[in-house]
């Protein structure tokens, strides 16, 4: 049985377009499921959690104040240390759970190489907190 064409070409040539209905079809398909499931995988388990009074501990971390004046002496929180001192010091600061910060005071007129060396000494024992202290060249009167 034949059916009649509005086309020009012949009925037993292959078709050149890809028919996309089916494919759209799978998509909706894959569409629905997705908004039917999505859900369900968002739900938590409702807990009854019982009520505490008590703040929350939070531990603050040690400040050392370093500072080093110009003649290259060192001095910890104030008191005055050697390099072997320091060096000891900052190994058992690199040991606490919660690592102290340090801040560096360094006269301006202080060799380089005694900062480099106070620097290397804290990484060295595993401090990763380390902060300048300058003051500020020109203070701005605020209101």
């Amino acid at each position: 049985m034949a059916f009649a064409s509005f086309d020009s070409r012949p009925a037993g040539a292959p078709m050149a377009e890809i028919n996309m209905v089916p494919l759209i079809d799978v998509m909706l398909v894959l569409l629905v499921i997705f908004i039917i499931t999505a859900p369900l995988l968002t739900q938590a388990v409702k807990l009854q959690l019982p009520k505490a009074d008590a703040p929350a501990v939070e531990l603050q971390p040690e400040k050392i104040e370093f500072s080093i004046d110009a003649a290259g002496a060192r001095y910890w929180n104030g008191e005055p240390v050697t390099r072997a001192e320091a060096q000891r010091r900052f190994a058992v600061e690199g040991t606490k759970p919660v690592q102290p910060e340090v801040r560096l005071r360094a006269d301006q007129s202080v060799a380089y190489r005694h900062v480099a060396q106070t620097l290397a000494d804290a990484a060295s024992a595993g401090l990763t907190r380390l902060g300048f202290i300058s003051e500020a060249e020109n203070p701005v009167d605020r209101p």
